[in-house]
């Protein structure tokens, strides 16, 4: 499965570095994640506690960083697990200086997905992977904006995470377009779960 895209952050290219690097903001950025921490230089682990609907559980996920390039671009190894399946893979991330202080990201990569997750159409974790990638990267944008902020004026900005509810309310809007039978919802509802930690594991790095 190819996940690739991009997105437009309101702030300069360095603090969009320092704050996709920084596991306590990654932690509150997104609901439900237990632990984010660096094992090694270049190898971070994190766990994720999600239920959506009537799938939950604990989920861990592992990136190895390569080729990093300060601020503007690495090469991630990843791999993710939980009950309804297992997730790995290889991708690239870059950040590229905008007009007006803003920042891109581009991301793109390859990765297989095991377990009952097999059986998932494309389409459908096409669909899935798509709105949870801009969910997470929603959400670490107002971080970043809070942060930028707080540093232009001197003053505590407070920012304010999603709750994992109102982050599954988000998903849901984007995809309500989608018709699904009720036992392929039971299907993208684990498909959720494992995808979040791949938004984990993309925005760790």
């Amino acid at each position: 499965m190819k996940i690739e895209g991009e997105y437009v952050f309101d702030g300069p290219r360095e603090a969009v570095w320092e704050i996709v690097r920084d596991p306590d903001v990654l932690a509150s950025a997104l609901p439900g994640t237990q632990s984010l921490e660096k094992i090694s230089e270049n190898e971070y682990q994190g766990e994720m506690q999600v239920r959506i609907g009537p799938v939950g559980g604990l989920f861990s996920g592992r990136v190895l960083i390569s080729d990093e390039v300060p601020p503007e671009s690495l090469t991630m190894t990843v791999e993710g697990k939980g009950k309804p399946g297992f997730v790995k893979g290889i991708g690239n991330v870059q950040l590229s200086s905008q007009e007006d202080d803003k920042t891109l990201m581009q991301y793109q990569g390859d990765m297989e997905v095991g377990g009952r997750l097999a059986s998932v159409g494309q389409r459908m974790m096409d669909s899935v992977s798509k709105s949870l990638l801009k969910q997470g990267l929603d959400s670490l944008n107002l971080a970043l904006q809070s942060r930028v902020e707080s540093e232009t004026t001197g003053e505590a900005v407070a920012y304010e995470a999603p709750s994992e509810a109102e982050f599954a309310a988000s998903v849901a809007k984007d995809m309500a377009g989608e018709a699904f039978s009720s036992s392929r919802l039971w299907w993208i509802a684990g498909a959720i779960i494992v995808i979040l930690i791949i938004v984990v594991i993309i925005l760790l790095n």
